[in-house]
């Protein structure tokens, strides 16, 4: 027997097969050139499936069926934990799994229900609501910062790994070369954003075309947690509640209202599915029931009988 630490917790192993394989997918998420935080999510979510399948007693990967992953995701669901959660551990195994398979670790597929998400109304920030944040920026950046997360639905990790030379300021093209999983896309920013990501640029000591395009104070370039916290206070300020994951839909579903495609808002968002995308623009149910209190058949029906 052997034993080993995953996430700061010890398990005993009767095989070292388990981890072989283990390590061995890790290893293709890094190959694949997976972000350091997908790594590092697949190192706790699967790390702890696997942990938890030596407890079980299993030796080998080949081992592993439906039954235990039903069980797992069970025990999951009996600590109370967000729904979300549990289909994040769930969406980890899945993939883990099927590396796996296509490896030959597992001689055929293990196939199980995914828990379900809980429908609910995503907040999202409406046309007032954001010239209300407008009105409470307190700086050049901010005002830069909130304009452009608006308009371009970008996530906190992309905000942050920006440089002005990722920026023609001509067109408004941003050539994000690594956005979540690793993947490249085209956004763009509008004539007022530039504007005023001019403005902040002049009020920078340091603003070459190698420099973040969002600074802290000290010309560093601001982590993901830091530009959340520069949201989080905005928001306070404003005294409008949003995170900066709400400005993201907020530009699908402000988008979306203002006429464009919903295929164009896929690809601007960087979505793998239009599912996704409409579940970012299920605020727009409020903009139906607008249309059909004005133009009710019903309601509408003695108007209708004149014509």
């Amino acid at each position: 027997m052997s034993t080993i630490d995953l996430n700061n917790k010890t398990w005993v192993l009767a095989s070292d097969n388990l981890l072989f394989a283990f390590k061995d997918f890790i290893l293709s998420r890094q190959a694949m050139r997976a972000s350091k935080n997908t790594v590092a999510w697949y190192n706790f979510t699967a790390g702890v499936f696997i942990g938890w399948l030596a407890s079980e007693g299993v030796t080998s990967p080949g081992d592993v069926t439906a039954r235990h992953v039903r069980a797992y995701l069970a025990e999951l669901a009996g600590r109370d934990l967000k729904d979300k959660t549990c289909n994040a551990h769930a969406r980890a195994i899945k993939t883990m799994l099927r590396f796996w398979h296509n490896e030959g670790y597992l001689p055929s597929p293990v196939k199980f229900d995914m828990p379900k998400i809980d429908k609910r109304r995503l907040p999202v920030l409406d046309a007032e609501q954001v010239a209300e944040v407008l009105k409470a920026c307190s700086s050049a950046r901010e005002k830069a910062l909130l304009l452009f997360a608006v308009d371009t639905g970008l996530r906190l990790a992309e905000l942050a790994s920006l440089s002005w030379c990722d920026l023609d300021m001509q067109t408004g093209i941003i050539h994000l070369l690594r956005g979540k999983g690793g993947k490249s896309r085209t956004v763009i920013a509008g004539a007022a954003v530039r504007r005023a990501l001019l403005a902040y640029r002049r009020s920078l000591a340091i603003n070459d075309d190698r420099s973040p395009l969002f600074q802290t104070v000290d010309g560093e370039r601001f982590t993901s947690h830091g530009l959340g916290q520069v949201f989080k206070r905005l928001s306070k300020r404003a005294g409008v509640p949003f995170s900066a994951h709400a400005l993201r839909r907020s530009f699908c579903v402000l988008s979306l209202r203002a006429g464009m495609s919903i295929l164009h808002v896929q690809a601007l968002m960087g979505h793998a599915s239009l599912e996704m995308t409409r579940h970012y623009a299920e605020s727009l149910d409020d903009d139906i029931l607008s249309e059909h209190n004005q133009h009710s058949p019903i309601d509408n029906l003695s108007r209708l009988k004149k014509r």
